[in-house]
């Protein structure tokens, strides 16, 4: 019995001292790609959890291997303790001056990534590889303030609502994918051609721009205050401000051929601090 706790220690031991050599390998590789390709971890306190759990399993393997006297086991807890605290204090210091904004997709595919200075209110938007790493993309054109609001609209799109520092509210797409295989990029604005609706709203996409109807109200957007966002969504614009947002749907289908009617469904997404949902709306008839 006793000879298969020794066993046992053993085994658990140095699997633990395997871990330790994997995530000391991952760290390297990441510092390594950070000075080089200006790579990030998506979300920047990942880095200092990493070091703990380095820590914490190399000494556990130790104590599991080694035999120390008591001496050596003060010494040790000492340094574990004291590299732990300075790690806690370093992630809380990194998360009080970048605050990071991370959601993953609903089927766990997807990670949405933006980071924002405390101080200056700059975000940007980070494209991810692998949920883990990520690099960045653009910034979002304007200062922010408060909360970041986030909402999958699909699987693969994510939009996030945020206010700018003059109070005024916008919206950042986050899109991960397409719906015309990745063969050709095209336009959502001509593929939402038609018109489109629900039990209580309305879209309407024509050559002149795109009107919403939403119980009863009505706003027209012309296409300059319409910005697209990958292939996936487009942001109608008035008076500097976003009002809604237009996704499609992951049963929506690109045709090739313009003389085909659209297939699938859209979403309408209001712009607005407050908790709601996104309306989706089937074809109806083309213009």
């Amino acid at each position: 019995m006793k000879q298969n706790n020794v066993e046992m220690k053993k085994i658990w031991g140095w699997a633990l001292f395997l871990f330790t050599i994997v995530f000391f390998s991952v760290q390297m590789g990441f510092l390594f790609l950070h000075s080089r390709y200006n790579v990030e971890y998506s979300d920047n306190r990942i880095f200092y959890m990493i070091n703990i759990f380095i820590v914490i399993c190399l000494s556990i393997a130790v104590l599991l291997l080694v035999t120390l006297t008591k001496m050596w086991k003060w010494f040790g807890a000492c340094i574990i303790v004291i590299f732990t605290i300075v790690n806690i204090v370093l992630l809380f210091k990194s998360n009080h001056q970048i605050k990071n904004i991370v959601r993953i997709s609903p089927d766990f595919k997807h990670v949405l990534s933006i980071k924002e200075n405390t101080k200056t209110g700059e975000a940007i938007y980070y494209r991810t590889y692998y949920g883990i790493l990520a690099r960045p993309k653009e910034s979002l054109p304007y200062k922010t303030v408060g909360a970041f609001k986030v909402k999958w609209l699909a699987k693969d799109i994510s939009a996030v609502t945020y206010k700018a520092s003059d109070h005024s509210i916008h919206q950042y797409i986050g899109t991960y994918g397409d719906r015309g295989g990745r063969h050709s990029y095209y336009y959502v604005g001509a593929e939402l051609h038609g018109q489109w609706r629900s039990e209580n709203a309305e879209v309407i996409s024509n050559t002149e721009g795109i009107t919403v109807v939403n119980n009863g109200e009505v706003e027209k957007f012309d296409w300059e205050n319409i910005v697209q966002f990958g292939t996936l969504a487009v942001v109608l614009m008035k008076n500097n401000q976003a009002v809604w947002t237009i996704s499609l749907n992951e049963n929506f289908e690109v045709h090739s051929a313009a003389s085909m009617p659209p297939s699938g469904e859209i979403s309408l997404y209001k712009a607005t601090m407050e908790n709601n949902e996104p309306i989706t709306l089937h074809y109806v008839a083309s213009n």
